[in-house]
């Protein structure tokens, strides 16, 4: 058993989220776990860009209201306790809503290579119509 130490928080990057996210990473894989956890924090109308992962990736969220996009126009709300699997290779993408901060754990595992393949940015129109009125 190892107590692991808490790590920095840092603001994630711009060229694959939009808007204020910061990030605090948890766990990295150390073989034989493939596991990547971190702690992710959305300010109001703050989002990821569309992305995929090879293994696919559950979120869970620890407080705020939150959004989780796929490329067929599928939007899920989900609010603390929820929790939300998106398949290996689905293109999706997640974040606050407009008026609500959302942080969650992201789990995923990094099989070869980097687990997540990035794509572009979430447009303003896609984000705007994933919020209800």
């Amino acid at each position: 058993m190892e107590l692991l130490p808490v790590r920095n928080t840092s603001k994630a990057p711009e060229q694959t989220f939009t808007g204020d996210v910061y990030v605090t990473s948890i766990k990295t894989p150390t073989e034989p776990s493939r596991l990547t956890a971190a702690l992710v924090r959305f300010a109001p109308g703050a989002r990821t860009n569309w992305h995929s992962h090879a293994v696919g990736q559950t979120l869970h969220v620890t407080e705020g209201v939150g959004l989780v996009g796929t490329r067929d126009g599928k939007v899920i709300r989900m609010r603390a306790g929820d929790t939300v699997w998106t398949p290996p290779g689905e293109e999706h993408w997640h974040g606050g809503t407009t008026d609500t901060f959302m942080c969650h754990i992201a789990m995923l595992e990094a099989a070869d290579g980097d687990p997540t393949t990035w794509l572009e940015p979430v447009d303003d129109q896609t984000y705007r119509a994933a919020n209800p009125a």
